[in-house]
């Protein structure tokens, strides 16, 4: 029998539970859907001693961060509230740096982002951390090409995960890359997931995304935009309903979206389309007609530029997951 696959999971105090849970959790499920060679995961913490995650749950290490020897599968670094003082930890950022060179893949979620950055692990490559960091990550690490788009990304052997659940969509791309698509499909619907999101998905939706509070015209403008996702969006039809000039609205979506009215009516429709595509059994041109968009290809020019794949590919992989 093949040796089991290696994987530690580091944990710190203030960790965030879920960060960790969704990985061990999702590779467990693996196991018991036939991986081979099947998973060992362990979480080690400085000293062998228990965590008290960022929620106030305890958690009992399995083992001692300094003690842990290569060679690793996969070397996992949680993130949390606590992850500003362990990357400020010398005995944590030392382990890290040592494991990642006995690991073969090397990853971090959420605001682990920022040890891997310490230890120097992410120097001159494209890496992401929940977006809310993304900012911080950067400055303090200018040799690391932060991008707070995507929900994970992975350059090289190295993987960085946008922040809690993302986790989740890393660790089913791990086991799909280590088993196949029919095993990570299995553990996504053992765990019950909507979906396996794709890495180029974005962080932030206009269904998830706090709606504009700050300026009355904008918030009624965007009820409008998402409450008639076919209608005559253009920004001179918004602008007239609006009462005010399409400069002038252009000006206010800048200041409070950070987005034109035309930027943002397109993403407003791609994301619904993406949503129906998965929720409905609706031809191309239908969900075309639906969001608005004048033609099924002019659907597929705009689905490709933010997801980077073309809609029945989304589809036809995602659903199924």
């Amino acid at each position: 029998m093949a040796e089991p696959r290696r994987v530690t999971v580091v944990g710190y105090d203030a960790a965030e539970l879920l960060d960790i849970a969704c990985v061990t959790s999702a590779l467990e499920s693996a196991n018991w859907q036939g991986a081979s060679p099947p998973y060992e995961v362990r979480l080690a913490t400085p000293g062998g001693n228990p965590i008290t995650c960022g929620t106030g749950l305890t958690l009992q290490a399995q083992t001692t961060l300094e003690r842990v020897t290569g060679p690793l599968d996969t070397l996992v670094v949680a993130g949390g509230i606590g992850h500003e003082d362990a990357a400020r930890n010398p005995v944590i950022v030392a382990h890290v740096r040592r494991l990642a060179r006995e690991s073969r893949r090397i990853s971090s979620v959420c605001t682990g982002a920022s040890i891997l950055a310490a230890a120097g692990l992410l120097d001159g490559r494209r890496a992401t951390t929940h977006w809310q960091w993304a900012r911080r990550l950067a400055a303090r690490h200018p040799e690391v090409v932060v991008d707070p788009s995507p929900i994970f990304i992975r350059d090289g052997n190295t993987s960085t995960a946008a922040g809690v659940t993302s986790a989740l969509d890393l660790t089913l791309a791990f086991i799909e890359e280590d088993n196949g698509a029919d095993v990570a499909r299995r553990v996504a619907r053992q765990l019950v997931t909507y979906l396996q999101r794709p890495g180029n998905q974005a962080q932030m939706s206009m269904f998830t995304a706090t709606r504009p509070s700050e300026n009355t015209l904008v918030k009624q403008v965007v009820d409008r935009i998402t409450g008639d996702l076919s209608g005559d969006l253009g920004t001179a039809a918004l602008a007239a309903g609006a009462g005010v000039s399409e400069r002038h609205l252009t000006r206010l979506f800048l200041k409070h979206l950070g987005q034109t009215p035309g930027r943002f009516v397109r993403r407003a429709r791609t994301e619904a389309a993406a949503h129906l595509l998965l929720s409905t059994s609706l031809p191309m041109a239908g969900v075309a007609a639906r969001c608005g968009f004048g033609t099924a290809e002019t659907l597929r020019q705009a689905f490709v530029d933010r997801y980077g794949v073309s809609p029945s590919h989304y589809r036809s992989t995602q659903a199924s997951a």
